[in-house]
């Protein structure tokens, strides 16, 4: 009986040390008697008992990586506390497992030594601007390293800068004044483009209210040359007529007849004014002298 549970407990012991089961995105380094073997991958992994154990256990995922607050000096001698954070992952389990003896603290401590290189080549301004160009430049230097540590870094990240509070100060009264300037040169442009808006507006109003007065002049006298062109018309027609008329049968004793109408007329005229002192003429006769003097005129007229 107490063999057997020995055999059982061998049994297990046998078991437990030969079957692995590595989880997913994980890689487990197996070392035969001292020297690399091989690399288990995820699933069920048989090993010889005693013989082949797993040395390292690596995982496979991104990993964040906080890299410690360090002062850095730029190119201008202006000292800024710079953090950030790493991101890296894990391609190769056994150059990660003999490449180094701690990558994680390699990685670290060539970010910050990267980071003060890059930071040390520009001015504090452009330090503010170029963060992609920093984060780019950390991440191509340290990637060149981490490739014989089985590392591959994925970016870098500044999560803060902080330079000191005198040249903090410096930095808000100069963004003040400049947004003063700024607000200056605004108003003194509404100033100016309203100035120029209103002289144009006068100009314009100007031209059109003198274009307005010679369209008027204009068809004022084109209305006078229009109403004197019908005035003429008019009498060139009524004389035409007249003088068609005097030739018809009878036309010169109707023009007798109307001379003599309009001369009664203006004698009537004349009587019925009582401030008018009417002279009439001591021979009558002399009416139809001027009745046939006016007829000698039409008919030389004719």
């Amino acid at each position: 009986m107490e063999i057997a549970i020995l055999l059982l407990v061998i049994a297990i012991i046998f078991v437990t040390r030969s079957i692995k089961v590595v989880p997913q995105q994980h890689a487990w380094v197996i070392e035969r008697l001292g020297k690399y073997h091989g690399t288990l991958t995820p699933g069920l992994n048989i090993l010889v008992p005693f013989v082949d154990r797993v040395a390292y256990k690596h995982v496979l995922k991104e990993i964040p990586l906080d890299i410690a607050s360090q002062v850095c000096i730029t190119r201008d001698n202006t000292q800024l506390q710079v953090d950030g954070i790493l991101y890296f992952q894990v391609t190769d389990a056994m150059r990660a497992s003999y490449g180094s003896s701690n990558y994680i603290v390699a990685i670290s401590q060539l970010a910050q030594t990267s980071l003060r290189s890059v930071i040390g080549k520009l001015e504090l301004d452009k330090t503010f601007e170029e963060r992609d160009i920093i984060n780019a430049q950390v991440v191509a230097a340290i990637d060149e390293a981490a490739l014989n540590w089985g590392v591959k870094v994925l970016r870098y990240e500044i999560k803060d800068l902080t330079p000191p509070k005198e040249i903090l100060h410096a930095m808000q009264a100069q963004i003040t004044a400049e947004r003063e300037k700024r607000a200056l040169i605004a108003a003194s442009e509404g100033r100016r483009q309203e100035q120029i808006n209103i002289a144009t507006g006068e100009r314009e109003a100007f031209i059109a209210r003198s274009e307005g007065e010679k369209q008027a002049v204009i068809n004022k006298a084109q209305g006078e040359a229009a109403s004197i062109t019908a005035v003429a018309d008019a009498t060139a027609g009524a004389i035409e007529r007249i003088a068609a008329a005097i030739r018809l049968p009878g036309g010169e004793q109707a023009v007798q007849l109307k001379v003599a109408e309009r001369a009664v007329e203006a004698y009537s005229k004349v009587a019925s004014d009582a401030t008018t002192t009417l002279i009439i003429p001591g021979n009558m006769s002399e009416v139809s002298t001027l009745i046939a003097t006016a007829m000698k005129m039409i008919q030389t007229g004719k």
